[in-house]
């Protein structure tokens, strides 16, 4: 009996390992997700719905029309390539204390105030914008679920919270799955490894859609200068300087596609 209930469970585990096999885009790197991409958009929605009734969307024509004009060329882009299906809106959150941008699953993207006064130009925003849509057309955040769901063995954590959507403890859980905090003023780290594989991806997006690669050095640099960053073993972000440096290491496969796209 001792047996055959070990062979159920290995066999079970097999089987969730197979199922949530998947592969990054454009970097390749091997995926755990147990989570559907339909739970993943719901979910998705569900958080973006939060994030506007509790925070004030910024009303300035200015910056409202420099995000949704690269934020459209950066989903043409990810659309083309991908063959996502996503329902790209976007959003400026007026909170000048915080410095940052993030983007849900379906594309709904959200960048805060504070962020510009480290933005000199479009190119320099379409790095952080492809950075962000980089997060959610990897899933990192249905990664960072399955890992937790994982543990569980049971995935009755996503289960709880598809039939509870709405309830202040399973939504909180979610939103930090895709790095919001629980005040949503704060932005939650991603793993290491799933921030320097935005860079990367995000840098691809953004050259593809014609904004220049070279402008996220400028940008990093600036930021890293700021002190709005912990040291990196304070972190699970990579320290700017890190980060700088493997964005020179992909400007040579990125340049060049930003050169044929402004043909």
């Amino acid at each position: 009996m001792k047996q055959t209930f070990k062979q159920i469970v290995s066999a079970a585990i097999l089987a969730l390992l197979f199922i949530g096999c998947s592969k990054a885009p454009i970097t390749g790197r091997n995926q755990f997700i147990m989570v559907s991409p339909q739970q993943e958009l719901a979910l998705g929605f569900e958080s973006a719905k939060q994030v506007l009734q509790t925070q004030k969307v910024s009303t300035d024509p200015v910056r409202n029309a420099q995000v949704k004009r690269i934020g459209q060329r950066i989903a043409q882009t990810t659309e083309a390539l991908h063959h996502v299906n996503y329902k790209w809106e976007f959003f400026v959150i007026d909170n000048e204390e915080e410095a940052n941008a993030f983007c849900l699953p379906g594309g709904k993207v959200f960048v805060y105030t504070g962020l510009f006064k480290y933005v000199a130009n479009d190119d320099e925003l379409a790095a952080i914008m492809g950075h962000e849509i980089a997060h959610a057309l990897a899933r990192h955040g249905a990664e960072r679920m399955s890992a937790g769901q994982a543990q569980q063995i049971s995935g009755q954590v996503l289960g709880a919270v598809m039939q509870s959507r709405g309830n202040p403890a399973s939504t909180a859980m979610v939103m930090q799955a895709f790095g919001i905090g629980t005040q949503l003023g704060v932005m939650l780290p991603h793993s290491r490894t799933q921030e320097y594989e935005a860079d990367h991806i995000g840098l691809v997006l953004a050259a593809k859609s014609g904004y220049n690669p070279r402008s996220a050095l400028s940008f990093w640099e600036k930021f890293g200068a700021s002190g709005e960053t912990p040291a990196e073993y304070m972190s699970t972000h990579p320290a700017p300087a890190n980060r700088i440096a493997e964005i020179k290491a992909l400007l040579p496969k990125t340049i060049p596609m930003y050169e044929a796209a402004r043909r």
